[in-house]
């Protein structure tokens, strides 16, 4: 059924687009190249006059819960301010910070870690 993804559902957003940008261990620094992600995503965006985005942030499993609540909301919050550099309005967008709560992967090693070191773009109503 996905043999042809249009380019304004939501399949299109998540899997070619990207939802998802990484972060470096402690860390809120949009990488130089995860900003063409957040240029794409600004672009769909606007093209297709969503108003209702959230931004979720999230952390590996080292630290402590209310550290990575706190670099959660900083990943989330940078996330935000990207992309209304690019023209999306404030108001538009949401944050959330999940810390460690919800990790793609449960693990010890960097290589795990690093997937869950993470800010999503969710554009609501995705589920619907």
């Amino acid at each position: 059924p996905f043999a042809n993804i249009s380019q304004s559902s939501l399949d299109f957003f998540t899997n070619e687009l990207g939802d998802t940008i990484l972060f470096k261990v402690n860390q809120s620094v949009i990488e130089p190249e995860y900003r063409d992600v957040l240029n794409s995503q600004a672009s769909w965006i606007k093209e297709k006059s969503i108003s209702s985005i959230t931004i979720e942030g999230h952390a590996d499993e080292q630290g402590t819960r209310e550290y990575n609540l706190a670099l959660g909301a900083r990943r989330a919050t940078a996330v935000r301010n990207y992309l209304v550099s690019q023209g999306i309005p404030e108001s538009n967008l949401s944050v959330v910070t999940y810390g460690k709560e919800r990790p793609l992967r449960i693990c010890s090693e960097e290589s795990c870690w690093s997937k869950n070191r993470r800010a999503i773009t969710i554009i609501e109503g995705s589920n619907s």
